[in-house]
């Protein structure tokens, strides 16, 4: 046996190579263990590109004053967490949304329906930038917007939040290792080169550091 340390993408596990590998030696790639690992393998979201840190940025409009808050969350116990963090009960509205790949969630806290939660939402999806959050706090200055309005103060606050940004793309890997016979040895480093493995690190003795198989 031969012991292997990696790293790569955390899409991609143990399985995937070793089901690959015994699919070139024409050992069972459609059956056995190596397939029914593959399917139990982990599935987890693409990279993305996100915010390096939190921003924020206010502005004007007929008197009130609208302060729009963004950061990165890594899921929705962080994106209720951020959203405890920097709202104002004193604050008229407190209007939110975020994105986390497929899931999004918006809220117009009182505002009239689809005019801030939504238009909030937007700005996050045209900026291209996935796993954040937005609160825009509202503070009335004693003079109505109409929907149209609100939907444009809402909207490009949070548009101007998120823009000349410092953001950074986030591209998970874990640290794996895998035991494998001698026998199938090169067909694993073929596999390998497909997988964007970072570092390889190999030894003969078996049972070491706590190795998975």
């Amino acid at each position: 046996m031969a012991a292997l340390r990696i790293t790569l993408p955390l899409r991609f596990s143990s399985a995937d190579i070793i089901s690959r590998s015994m699919a070139l030696r024409g050992g069972g790639g459609g059956s056995g263990e190596g397939a029914a690992a593959h399917r139990n393998a982990m599935q987890v979201p693409p990279s993305y590109t996100t915010l390096k840190e939190q921003v924020s940025c206010e502005r004007e409009v007929k008197k009130s004053k609208f302060v729009a808050v963004a950061s990165h969350v890594a899921d929705e116990d962080a994106a209720h967490s951020f959203l405890s963090q920097v709202r104002d009960p004193k604050a008229t509205h407190n209007c939110w949304a975020y994105k986390l790949g497929d899931q999004y969630r918006c809220n117009d806290d009182g505002e009239p329906s689809g005019t801030a939660g939504k238009p909030i939402y937007s700005a996050i999806f045209s900026s291209g930038l996935d796993m954040i959050m937005v609160v825009v706090i509202r503070y009335f200055g004693g003079i109505k917007l109409g929907t149209g309005g609100l939907v444009r103060a809402y909207g490009g606050i949070a548009s101007e939040c998120l823009k000349n940004v410092s953001t950074c793309f986030i591209k998970p890997k874990i640290r794996i290792g895998l035991e494998v016979p001698f026998g199938i040895l090169g067909s694993v480093y073929h596999q390998l080169q497909s997988f964007q493995i970072e570092d390889t690190k190999q030894d003969y003795d078996t049972g070491r550091d706590g190795l998975l198989c």
